[in-house]
């Protein structure tokens, strides 16, 4: 017995040396190397003309910017704003072939791009939130790109990815029951809006009744809005991509398909051009003026001008090849009046039009 019993020490203690040899299996995140950041003055990715800066060199996406404006590699990104900016990440990394977990946090909008396809599309306003997609690496190196936008209040993104190596890996806050895949969360269904019930809706610069006509949206074709707006008090206007121009229709005359929380509220520019400087222009109203907050009577009563009172022109909008609204400045309030009772002095031509 004493011989059978050291015989079983020795057996035991082999097979823990052997067990402290193997390496333990672990599984680390991942957030690549050598980043290239394409950074845009607006929430679209540079649909909206705003200012870019290009910023390479970028070692990992993690990054929480709260309510600052965006710093990459210790120092702010030229030209952006804390608010209404937007991202294109780019990169190659070398990954093992395997089944891989790409983690995204975000706050707001998000979409990721392996080799060219779309694995993850949230590029919606939204809290701070997390989605996993589960990708099969078959060749390397592989091409990543990661659009984001801020809108407003925190800003923060993550992206980072797990090897599973043939078999699933749980991440935090995932249960799995033995022979069944973890849960992986789905794209929501887009939003879209259908003009009806009108042959066709005007396409204008802002979501007002007085902005400047660009086009218009003809009534059966559904669109997915980049954007919304109900500055006006009425109705919710929403940014539109006919494809061959970008404007606001009203939802008025649509027909709405989705969960509309999924589209992001955005300003635009009427919100930018209060303090435009002077031109040289006047406007004269021929009647009493209502001055309003914006080029519509749907939004709030500012002040009245008088018949007859000069006022700085400062901005106008169109319709037709005429002016429709008028920009003005008066007794240091800025706001609109209708362009059809009021004389204009001076070169009209310089004055912006909105």
């Amino acid at each position: 017995m004493k011989r059978n019993r050291s015989a079983l020490v020795v057996v035991l203690c082999v097979v823990m040396l052997v067990m402290a040899a193997v390496p333990m299996l672990t599984v680390q995140a991942d957030y690549g190397v050598n980043w290239t950041g394409t950074f845009f003055a607006d929430n679209n990715l540079g649909g909206n003309g705003g200012t870019q800066t290009v910023v390479a060199g970028i070692n990992g996406l993690n990054f929480n910017w709260g309510t600052g404006v965006p710093v990459v590699n210790g120092a702010a990104v030229t030209g952006m704003p804390a608010d209404n900016f937007s991202v294109r990440f780019t990169s190659t990394q070398n990954l093992t072939p395997g089944t891989y977990n790409f983690t995204v946090s975000s706050d707001d909008g998000v979409r990721l791009y392996v080799n060219g396809g779309l694995v993850l599309d949230a590029f919606v306003g939204r809290v701070l939130t997390t989605d996993t997609r589960t990708v099969q690496i078959t060749t390397s190196p592989v091409n990543l790109t990661v659009e984001y936008f801020e809108g407003i209040d925190q800003a923060i993104l993550q992206v980072q990815w797990f090897l599973v190596s043939g078999g699933a890996t749980l991440l935090p806050g995932q249960t799995q029951v033995f022979g069944t895949p973890p849960v992986v969360a789905t794209a929501i269904p887009p939003f879209t809006v259908t003009v009806a019930g009108v042959k066709a809706e005007a396409l204008r610069t802002g979501p007002y009744l007085g902005a400047s006509m660009i086009g218009e949206v003809a009534a059966g074709n559904a669109l997915t809005p980049l954007a919304r707006n109900k500055d006006e008090g009425i109705y919710t206007w929403f940014l539109v991509n006919t494809g061959t121009k970008q404007g606001w229709i009203s939802g008025r005359y649509v027909t709405l398909t989705g969960d509309i929380n999924t589209i992001p509220v955005q300003a635009t520019i009427f919100e930018q051009i209060d303090g435009a400087p002077d031109v040289g222009a006047i406007a004269v109203p021929r009647a009493v003026m209502n001055l309003r907050r914006r080029p519509s009577v749907r939004t709030a009563r500012l002040a009245q001008i008088p018949w007859g009172a000069e006022v700085q022109l400062i901005g106008r909008t169109i319709q037709g090849g005429r002016n429709f609204w008028l920009q003005v400045r008066y007794e240091g309030q800025v706001g609109w009046i209708l362009a059809s009772y009021v004389t204009v002095k001076g070169d009209v031509n310089v004055v912006p039009i909105r």
